[in-house]
């Protein structure tokens, strides 16, 4: 496997990739009002039965991102010592198969970068390729002195919420309402300061 920075070609395949998941572990919030303030919390509840989880986010932009220079890294089935494009003909010869990708958008001002998505096509899960693409995250980071890498998890993504305090990120905070479909965030934090 190989885990590289996207070419234009690789953008149409990582729109098709099944993002969605599925669960049977919801973390649920309680908020209340007591002692003059505002208490809330989560705790992991366990459904009757599987869940399908719609991913949240838009990914229509990822042409547009990819065009500024946002990073967006693609795993693929490809070795290092390949050369997708030919030199005579500066045509694309790759015959490879896309595994997944994730991108992760810069805040200079926080030293911060953000996994904006973290996908793994369906029948590839579970085989390391998403911690493989993180330690890219993470090593790109790095280099670019940020501090910290965070992320928004729905919390009904129990995969993601596990996939996150596995690697090593924290809990950090939520926000309501706040992806398209109203779900709620959970954010996670992972300290990269060498």
């Amino acid at each position: 496997m190989l885990i590289r920075p996207a070419l234009l070609a690789d953008l149409s395949v990582c729109l098709a990739l099944d993002a969605n998941s599925q669960t049977n572990h919801v973390w649920q919030m309680d908020a209340r009002e007591e002692n003059g303030g505002t208490v809330v919390g989560f705790h992991t509840v366990r459904l009757p039965r599987i869940m399908r989880v719609v991913y949240p986010r838009q990914r229509e932009d990822l042409l547009a991102c990819w065009e500024e220079g946002v990073p967006i890294f693609v795993a693929t089935d490809e070795r290092a010592d390949e050369r997708p494009i030919d030199e005579g003909t500066g045509r694309d010869t790759r015959t490879s198969q896309l595994f997944g990708y994730c991108q992760l958008d810069i805040q200079p001002w926080q030293q911060a970068g953000w996994i904006s998505h973290l996908i793994v096509d369906r029948p590839f899960r579970r085989q390391g390729i998403g911690t493989a693409m993180l330690r890219t995250c993470i090593a790109w980071g790095k280099v670019k002195k940020l501090t910290r890498l965070m992320v928004a998890v729905q919390t009904k993504n129990f995969p993601g919420i596990s996939f996150c305090e596995k690697h090593g990120f924290v809990f950090c905070g939520f926000h309501d309402h706040y992806f398209v479909n109203r779900d709620i965030a959970l954010f996670y934090s992972l300290n990269i300061r060498t």
